[in-house]
């Protein structure tokens, strides 16, 4: 809501990637040069390896009043910088997909010529999608590994929830809703409070109760040690991305 509609200009090159964007009062194109013409701020929203011809293509039109946001996995500041003209105010931002329902969770770092403006601008629109925090560049792809492919993570452990309830008796559709908001509350208690979240963790306990006794099950199939591992395994995939 912070931006009216009419004010954003979307290219693709097919119909069906606009269709979205004209239902929600959007101009749309097919020319990526009219993009830069009509607008000053630019999100490169395609595929990694799609990228360096987008921005050849756009180069010529490219000047000192853009402002350039790249959400292309594994391509660096330092790529797109060498890509564009001299001193353009580049930014790279890695959402995730909760940002569709305004609770996502965003990085993003900027490029040598990108000032305290443009980072505070990125920052204040994005800010309506969720939480938005700029970081150096070299923690892109942890926040992938932690919170890109994180998502996917929370929905195993979700489903993993509502299943054992399903196993002791409840319906799978309750069992599904009980599970969600157990997972929405946990966060928005560790968000609202600031607290670490094993502080959190024990404030659940009690001594000899059914939390004890159920994590100490957690334990034993060495929950924590595994959702480390899978962090590490998708930070470090997300390196390879971006070398290749």
């Amino acid at each position: 809501g912070k931006v009216p509609a009419s004010n954003i200009l979307a290219s693709a090159p097919s119909d069906k990637n606009l269709d979205a964007w004209r239902e929600s009062g959007c101009r749309t194109t097919h020319c990526n040069l009219e993009v830069l013409q009509d607008t000053t701020l630019v999100f490169l929203a395609t595929k990694p390896h799609i990228l360096p011809g987008v921005l050849q293509e756009i180069r010529p039109a490219v000047g000192p009043h853009h402002i350039v946001v790249s959400m292309a996995a594994g391509v660096s500041l330092q790529t797109l910088q060498r890509l564009l003209p001299a001193g353009t105010k580049v930014l790279r931002l890695m959402p995730n997909l909760p940002c569709v329902v305004q609770a996502g969770a965003m990085v993003f770092a900027r490029g040598s010529g990108a000032g305290d403006g443009e980072a505070a601008l990125l920052k204040n629109l994005l800010s309506s999608c969720g939480l938005c925090e700029e970081v150096p560049e070299s923690y892109i792809n942890i926040h992938t590994g932690l919170s890109g492919s994180g998502v996917a993570y929370v929905y195993l452990f979700a489903e993993a929830l509502a299943e054992g309830a399903v196993k002791m008796g409840m319906p799978v559709g309750l069992a599904s809703r009980i599970a969600a908001q157990t997972l929405l509350g946990a966060a928005k208690m560790m968000l609202e409070t600031g607290e670490h979240p094993a502080k959190l963790r024990g404030d659940v306990c009690t001594p000899g109760g059914t939390t004890i006794h159920a994590l100490h099950q957690l334990e034993k199939g060495a929950l924590r040690a595994t959702v480390m591992n899978a962090v590490e395994a998708a930070t470090n995939r997300a390196c390879d991305v971006a070398k290749d």
